[in-house]
């Protein structure tokens, strides 16, 4: 069975950190992964992607010199450090095993992880 586990979402201000984590099991695990994030209301968003061997990494505008993803294959980890927090980051965060070939597709919710909240506000 397929699972991915996401945690370390939570409150933050605004210019805070988070570091995101993504427990994987059930697959190989050495193959594309992505980060995506939905609020209410709205589609989901592409947030980032990083290959099998982690050398390639993929950040949308929005979060571009900001966050930083990882991963760590031994362990089966994925991470997603975020750093100067704003508020239009609030959003539910999921990884996400990869869908199609283009960097910024956001694949489909069964794709995705249970989630892990995060909150940007003072």
């Amino acid at each position: 069975e397929v699972r991915l586990v996401e945690s370390g979402g939570g409150m933050v201000q605004p210019g805070g950190s988070l570091r995101l984590s993504c427990a994987a099991s059930g697959f190989a695990f050495t193959e594309v992964m992505k980060w995506v994030r939905q609020t209410p209301g709205k589609g989901p968003e592409w947030v980032s992607t990083i290959s099998g061997d982690g050398r390639y990494v993929y950040y949308a505008d929005s979060v571009e010199d900001r966050f930083t993803v990882s991963r760590n294959n031994a362990e089966r980890i994925l991470y997603l450090q975020m750093n100067n927090l704003k508020p239009e980051d609030t959003a539910v965060y999921y990884c996400s095993r990869q869908y199609g070939s283009s960097v910024d597709e956001v694949p489909p919710s069964q794709y995705w992880g249970q989630g892990t909240q995060v909150t940007v506000s003072s």
